[in-house]
């Protein structure tokens, strides 16, 4: 017995892997539908109090809702899969102001904004264009009286 320890350990030695003791593993199968290691299929093994090893499915990770614009993610609202979303109430699954669950604060912003600026921007053309028909219609007026 002392002599294979002694032949055991100098192949070791020699090798310079370790030891490795052989044990039985218990052999686990999935236990939904799919066989193959999908993303939606993910598994950790878990041992029952009753010593067995039994496959739990992992769920996926959730990413949360990001704005429509920029694509970041939004404050204020849970990270939770499409399931989840729809048995929250809607007050959970929004922030209470305009676009709000959908576009960010700064996007918001940004829409109201260049909303106002097109509207003055319509403003300034439109008193333009009745000067420019003002100072037409003198010119007109006169040129008809001359020709008269």
């Amino acid at each position: 017995l002392k002599s294979w320890l002694r032949s055991s350990q100098l192949c070791t030695e020699h090798s310079r892997a370790p030891a490795v003791v052989a044990r039985m593993v218990e052999r686990l199968t999935y236990r939904r539908h799919s066989r193959y290691a999908t993303k939606a299929n993910r598994c950790r093994t878990l041992r029952t109090p009753g010593g067995r090893l039994i496959l739990q499915v992992v769920k996926k990770k959730a990413k949360g809702p990001a704005c429509g614009d920029c694509g970041k993610r939004l404050i204020g609202l849970p990270c939770l899969r499409p399931l989840e979303y729809r048995r929250l109430k809607k007050r959970e699954r929004r922030v209470s102001r305009a676009y709000g669950g959908t576009k960010c604060a700064k996007c918001v912003r940004s829409r109201i904004v260049r909303a106002f600026l097109i509207e003055e921007q319509k403003i300034v053309k439109q008193v333009l264009a009745e000067k420019a028909a003002a100072a037409k219609d003198p010119e007109k007026k006169r040129k008809t009286k001359k020709s008269k």
